[in-house]
């Protein structure tokens, strides 16, 4: 994590041939005056909307409309702040890897707690969607600190494709009501239960990954241990055993300082 410009960054995801087309010919026409700091912080301002309108959501669905909205916003100033950066050659690499990412953490908080304060979605299933969602992130963390790898798409999976589900899910809820599932613990609601279903898949992902990267990490630490360790050998002096030589030297030497203490001693008076 010293040299944040080394990292590679993975972002392949479904809709990418479309979406990185279209974030270099925004950043290419965006007026001068607007910057990634200001891209930042409309990413969030989306996020509010979107936690504005679920709530409207209880007096009308058409409230539904302007959360789609918001989420298009987002995906705008979100996705746009590092583009329109890299374009004009000005990154704050540490800066920001820094904000986007913290304010990534705001926005999925505020997006979860609209969602359950909604008629769509029990509170308890949003909480744990927020919990499933922050667990995939920390898993990014932690590879790119680990790995150097940054990988933000899991199974061709990234937020943009998580911004496509929920407008597809409030139009269908739109026009289609709101249909109940019975499940074995409960009726769910059709958004409660798509939400599940995603959960599940993050959650699987989730384990599945860490044991198989897990296992993977293992084995290059043992082979870089094995590969360091003659090189330590090699530096450890070795100890020698005294030879006869060396101690009949020794003894010699004594043997010396022992007579000159003897003459010393009895040197006769002047």
């Amino acid at each position: 994590m010293d040299d944040i410009k080394q990292q590679k960054r993975v972002n392949d995801i479904l809709l990418g041939p479309l979406e990185r087309p279209a974030l270099r010919w925004l950043a290419a026409h965006m007026p001068m005056w607007v910057n990634s700091d200001m891209m930042t912080v409309l990413g969030v301002i989306g996020s509010v909307l979107i936690f504005a309108s679920y709530i409207l959501t209880n007096i009308s669905p058409h409230f539904l409309w302007l959360a789609c909205l918001g989420f298009v916003i987002n995906w705008f100033g979100d996705s746009l702040d590092g583009t329109l950066a890299r374009y004009r050659n000005k990154q704050r690499p540490k800066f920001g890897f820094f904000v986007d990412h913290t304010t990534d953490a705001l926005s999925q908080m505020i997006v979860f707690l609209g969602l359950g304060l909604s008629p769509y979605v029990q509170f308890e299933i949003a909480a744990l969607g927020l919990v499933a969602y922050l667990l995939m992130s920390i898993l990014a963390y932690v590879t790119t600190i680990v790995t150097g790898t940054f990988q933000i798409s899991y199974s061709r999976i990234g937020a943009t494709e998580m911004r496509v589900i929920a407008i597809i899910l409030n139009v269908l809820i739109f026009f289609f009501a709101q249909p109940l599932v019975n499940a074995p613990f409960g009726y769910l609601t059709f958004f409660d239960f798509m939400l599940l279903l995603i959960i599940a898949y993050f959650l699987i992902f989730y384990t599945v990954t860490i044991i198989v990267r897990g296992v993977a990490l293992s084995k290059v630490d043992l082979a870089q241990s094995a590969s360091e360790q003659p090189i330590q050998e090699q530096r450890v002096p070795s100890r020698q055993p005294a030879t006869k030589k060396g101690k009949r030297s020794a003894a010699g030497t004594q043997g010396n300082k022992g007579q000159g203490k003897h003459r010393i001693k009895h040197a006769p008076r002047s």
